[in-house]
């Protein structure tokens, strides 16, 4: 295991899972957080301010033996912000790693992949097609990655991550508490989700295993549909809440309404006609078995245990009523 890693996007809601997880194991972990933010680090980290440029990241990565680049843009209302800190502050980062001699293992996500149905999931040598300026964002931030001269590198394909903290899928935990839980997208879609817990253990073999190199898929292996989700927020929640499909012609309108609104607001919603494009598509599911025979991780927790693991934490953080 390497003695140092720094921690781009350390304060975000993976990056203090993973922080918490190095630090278990006895390994430095630097911060790397913006100048002023106003996020706490987590506990037991060394903090360091830099901007996502090349020269303060230089600095930063000093001396570290491995850089796990988070810090990233996953909502916005226009696809520059996407360009500016995905595709740009990747550069950056992986011009710093390999200027400092770092081995980078860079957190990209299945968006730049593409849809993939249950049927035919991807492969991490498929041609990707992303459908977002998210997802196109992070495949171009890839392609920096696997460019930059010199540089050692894995990239790694998250699906959905979930679990404590998560601030994406808490919604519907409060939906669940409210008695009606809507059935968002196309019934027969189906998506690569990953427990919190798993992603970051598989974050720590990638960075464990230090002849380990290019694309590796993350999730669990077994996909699950939104009706799987609500149905195991309902268990983890103990209230029968009414599940109401929405169709979609419904949440087609409500996105381009969404969209406007946020335009008019310069302020990201939580639907709009990118996340529709998503939810119309057949689906976002890998196949894992590259996780398994490069880094030796096998997704553990399945649906049904994460959602109850995630309902706890948020019952016992007082976000839910118990």
């Amino acid at each position: 295991m390497s003695r140092t890693v720094a921690i781009t996007g350390a304060t975000g809601f993976i990056g203090r899972h993973l922080a918490a997880a190095l630090i278990s194991r006895g390994v430095g972990v630097r911060a790397i957080i913006r100048p002023g933010s106003r996020h706490q680090a987590p506990q037991g980290t060394t903090i360091v301010h830099a901007s996502l440029e090349a020269p303060a990241l230089r600095d930063a990565f000093a001396g570290a033996d491995a850089v796990v680049h988070l810090a990233g843009v996953v909502s916005a209302v226009d696809a520059r912000a996407f360009a500016a800190v995905n595709v740009e502050g990747t550069r950056a980062v992986a011009a710093a790693a390999q200027q400092t001699g770092a081995r980078l293992v860079h957190v990209s996500s299945l968006a730049a992949a593409g849809p993939a149905s249950a049927a035919s999931p991807h492969r991490e040598d498929d041609p990707p097609h992303p459908i977002t300026p998210y997802g196109a964002s992070k495949l171009e931030s890839e392609r920096i990655v696997k460019n930059t001269p010199n540089l050692r590198w894995l990239i790694m394909r998250p699906g959905v991550v979930y679990g404590p903290a998560d601030r994406g899928v808490f919604p519907l935990f409060q939906a669940a508490q409210r008695g009606v839980l809507p059935l968002v997208g196309r019934p027969d879609a189906a998506y690569t989700f990953i427990h919190v817990s798993d992603l970051v253990g598989t974050i720590v073999a990638a960075v464990d295993k230090t002849n380990a190199s290019g694309i590796v898929f993350a999730g669990h292996a077994t996909p699950a549909t939104a009706m799987d989700v609500l149905i195991a927020i309902q268990a983890a929640t103990g209230r029968a809440a009414r599940i109401v499909p929405i169709p979609m012609p419904v949440t087609h309108a409500a996105a381009i309404v969404c969209n406007a609104v946020g335009q008019m607001l310069r302020r990201p919603m939580p639907l709009n006609v990118w996340r529709y494009a998503e939810l119309a598509a057949e689906g976002f599911v890998c196949r894992v078995d590259r996780m398994r025979d490069e880094l030796g991780v096998t997704a553990s927790v399945d649906l049904r245990e994460g959602m109850a693991r995630t309902a706890a934490w948020y019952r016992d953080a007082g976000w839910l009523t118990r």
